[in-house]
């Protein structure tokens, strides 16, 4: 077994002002980590190799092979040259669910769909969040961007990953998680948030991404009213934000924002100007 690290030194032939010079610069690791549920491999997905407990149970949840973090019964975590292995087990209950729409998925960090078996699979509903879920201000969203930014240790070392953290008016960030893969990063999030018992109904999401439908997938099954995002979104995630009554905020960049579903969810957003 070896200690795997989430960064490294890269030495470059850096172009500048019509010179070439040597350079260097720290760049994210992106290795191999195995899902296995009960001794079966069910999913290998690049990643970077930190909060693999967090990532693991997120996973877990995001993809309803277990309902809550107290079905599973173990978890571990193997590290080997190439790859790591996070081995989880489950109970009887959750073991069958797995047992019925067993999938394999193996892909490149931007595909959270990857190896899907089914349509039906990849466009599954949600359960619409409760209409009163959530109340913010306009503020809270554009500093929850800016105390994301700040939380983003590995990405101002490298520029090279994606965060994803949890807001709560009056109290701030309290949660941020990074990966290589904006998927992978939201997942960590969400096995934090688990593992915490922390409620996600009053605060919101934000993201370093663009916002895709299986994002929206999984920011209404950690049931958080409001998910926003540094760039735009697609037409079905509004689409199923809108079906989800979830509060889709987009191109979250300094003090602006648009807002595609739900808005009254947001303090003052009922009085626009034409302007």
């Amino acid at each position: 077994m070896v200690t795997q690290k989430i960064s490294r030194v890269a030495p470059h032939w850096a172009y500048r002002e019509g010179n070439f010079q040597n350079g260097q610069r720290n760049v994210p690791e992106e290795v191999a980590v195995a899902i296995s549920y009960n001794g079966t491999t069910h999913a290998v997905m690049m990643a970077t190799p930190a909060d693999l407990e967090d990532f693991a149970i997120g996973f877990s949840l995001t993809e309803a092979i277990i309902s809550n973090i107290s079905e599973v019964e173990d978890l571990g975590i193997k590290t080997y040259d190439k790859g790591i292995d996070v081995q989880i087990w489950l109970g009887d209950q959750p073991n069958e669910r797995l047992t019925a729409r067993r999938r394999f998925m193996a892909g490149p960090v931007g595909c959270g769909l990857c190896g899907i078996d089914s349509i039906d699979q990849a466009l599954r509903p949600v359960t619409p969040l409760a209409p009163d879920a959530g109340s913010f201000d306009a503020h809270d969203i554009i500093l929850a961007m800016e105390s994301l930014g700040a939380a983003q240790r590995l990405n101002a070392q490298t520029r090279a990953v994606h965060g994803a953290g949890f807001y709560l008016p009056g109290e701030g960030l309290l949660a941020a998680r990074e990966d290589v893969g904006r998927h992978n990063a939201l997942d960590k999030l969400i096995g934090a948030l688990a593992r915490a018992d922390q409620p996600a109904d009053r605060g919101l999401v934000v993201i370093t991404s663009r916002i895709s439908v299986e994002l929206v997938q999984k920011a209404a099954i950690l049931g958080v009213p409001l998910l926003a995002a540094v760039s735009a979104p697609t037409a079905l995630a509004i689409r199923m934000a809108q079906e989800a009554n979830l509060t889709l905020v987009a191109l979250v960049r300094g003090n602006d924002f648009d807002i595609y579903t739900h808005p009254q969810r947001i303090s003052g957003s009922d009085r626009t100007s034409s302007g």
